[in-house]
């Protein structure tokens, strides 16, 4: 994790970001403020790993149109919501609709914190299988028409007498192609094989 991981704070409350800016200063945190979402969302940046602190009810866009926003453009960034009491049940329904988490005013700072950190250990999780998938996707990009051909029978399950047998290649062709496969997949196991085909077909978590 990098030194200062980056804090979005999105609130309407002057007060409230000066607040949470020195906070999280003293937290070792690099924080940016915005005054409304609509600025957050022109000016947010992508970096990792990143929270963004959420009021959810602001003037002009709130916090939840803002992060349906995120969600449509594929931010995958945590998001934390800043709510009153009256405001629980919409956090309740934005958790459920990917938000990481949500704090209610008064809120107290080391649970906001404690919150921070958990959120920020997840994005930084979630981009490391992003780049591990972009990794494994490379690689598959690199072989050939028939050796993906091969990669998929064997990742089906499929000995190498029935691949020979689908493609119409000998046996020995197969076990060539495999060794190839292996080699430009950068995997040692059948079982490492599988796992890296699986990895790239999975969605990292939001």
């Amino acid at each position: 994790m990098n030194a200062r991981p980056l804090i979005h704070v999105v609130d309407d409350d002057e007060a409230m970001r000066d607040s949470l800016t020195w906070l999280l200063d003293s937290e070792r945190y690099t924080v940016r403020t915005y005054a409304s979402g609509e600025a957050f969302l022109e000016q947010m940046t992508a970096a990792a790993p990143a929270c963004v602190i959420l009021d959810i009810r602001m003037p002009g866009m709130s916090g939840i149109e803002v992060h349906e926003q995120l969600t449509r453009r594929g931010v995958a960034t945590p998001v934390v919501f800043v709510t009153g009491h009256g405001d629980v049940p919409m956090a309740v329904e934005a958790i459920k609709r990917g938000a990481f988490d949500f704090v209610e005013k008064p809120f107290n700072e080391k649970k906001l914190t404690a919150i921070i950190e958990r959120a920020l250990e997840a994005d930084a999780k979630n981009a490391g299988a992003v780049a591990a998938q972009a990794q494994i996707a490379h690689r598959l990009a690199r072989l050939s028409p028939r050796e993906r051909e091969v990669l998929d029978l064997v990742v089906a399950g499929k000995m190498n007498k029935t691949i020979a047998d689908a493609m119409d290649i000998s046996i020995k062709t197969v076990e060539a192609h495999r060794a190839k496969v292996m080699e430009k997949m950068g995997v040692r196991s059948l079982a490492e094989l599988v796992q890296a085909v699986v990895k790239v077909q999975e969605k990292p978590a939001s």
